[in-house]
């Protein structure tokens, strides 16, 4: 693995952004992106995306969008005894919220808390533990009242997110880390503009990431929105399904880039579907069909404006949505040399054949 990439991975992982608080991400997309780009526009959301335009007469406007929040939580309510009880942003399997390490980020500042569990000693003599809800979940920082947790500045409404190091597996082939949902799609852009930096593209890129994408695709509504791409490429990561080794899985680490042919939001149109496939099969690109019961900001993209002809370059990653998701470098290299053929062969009479059929 890289050592570059492995340290870019574990920057952008180990920040803390979720959803509606994403400031620590957008600063250091602005950042990183700055020098690589004509120039660096937002949203009035909070989305941030390089723009690095063509030379070329009439060139097409491609968007390749991640999304910068992570999934996490928000204070709701401060009880008398200085725990508090939270709302989840973005899909939670209840299961693995307890006995976790979270940061509360508040005005004053960040401070540690974990969320509760209920030790088996005291479920003796019980029925067990019921169906669980995450409103019943208390989070813990350690104070002694309410007044307390006040004077360090908590209050509903501050987020809470897992606390998590970036490591390597064993063998140093995969990754253990939080929120590779979606700081993937943000490692990809930041490697995409670097690699494309001084070389003129068929067409104006438009490449950053959206606010929101784990609360209902919101971010990716406004980004096209003020951008008005003719094309809009979803940079995200999606639930691997491979724990039981089979090889028809539908989402395998190691597999490929995932190519997203349906989800309950989207279908992706035909030719651009076409296009695709026979960029990674010219290229030897390795890819794996997907077929998703979760949605992504292409969703969103393709009903926007006039429509918007939308695909996902994906990767599958195991356990999202939770502190620990575990995935492959080699799925990762091959997303990004799909994107990088894409970006370089998207020229206006390819764009128009994808949309108009001619």
């Amino acid at each position: 693995m890289d050592d570059k990439l492995f340290q870019r991975i574990k920057q952008l992982t180990e920040i803390q952004s979720v959803s509606g608080n994403e400031d620590n991400m957008r600063q250091l997309m602005a950042k990183e992106m700055t020098p690589l780009v004509d120039r660096v526009e937002y949203d009035g959301l909070g989305g941030v995306f390089g723009v690095k335009k063509s030379k070329e007469e009439d060139a097409p406007r491609i968007m390749l969008a991640s999304h910068m929040d992570e999934v996490g939580f928000m204070v709701s309510q401060i009880l008398d005894n200085g725990l508090f009880r939270v709302v989840p942003l973005g899909g939670w399997n209840p299961y693995v919220v307890s006995a976790q390490r979270f940061t509360v980020q508040t005005k004053k500042g960040d401070f540690p808390a974990v969320s509760s569990s209920i030790p088996p000693h005291l479920l003796r003599g019980t029925a067990g533990q019921k169906a669980l809800d995450i409103s019943e979940v208390l989070f813990d920082a350690g104070f002694e009242s309410k007044a307390e947790a006040e004077s360090y500045g908590l209050r509903p409404g501050d987020t809470v997110v897992p606390d998590v190091e970036t490591i390597k597996t064993a063998n140093g082939k995969r990754i253990i880390s939080k929120a590779w949902d979606n700081r993937y799609g943000c490692t990809l852009v930041l490697d995409v503009l670097e690699t494309l930096k001084g070389q003129n593209l068929p067409n104006t890129l438009i490449a950053g990431a959206n606010v929101q994408e784990e609360v209902g695709l919101r971010g990716a509504r406004v980004s096209t929105n003020k951008f008005k791409p003719d094309l809009f490429f979803a940079v995200d990561c999606s639930p691997a399904n491979d724990l039981d080794g089979k090889k028809d899985a539908n989402g395998r680490l190691d597999g490929g880039f995932l190519l997203r042919i349906y989800d309950p939001g989207m279908i992706m149109l035909r030719r651009m579907r076409e296009f695709i496939l026979e960029t990674a099969e010219d290229n030897n690109i390795p890819y794996q069909y997907f077929v998703s019961k979760g949605g992504t900001d292409a969703g969103a993209a393709h009903l926007a404006n006039d429509g918007i002809p939308s695909a996902v370059i994906g990767v599958p990653g195991r356990y999202i949505h939770t502190h620990q998701t575990m995935f492959s470098v080699k799925d990762y290299e091959a997303a990004k040399a799909m994107v990088l053929k894409l970006l370089t062969s998207l020229d206006k009479k390819t764009v128009d054949t994808i949309i108009y059929g001619k």
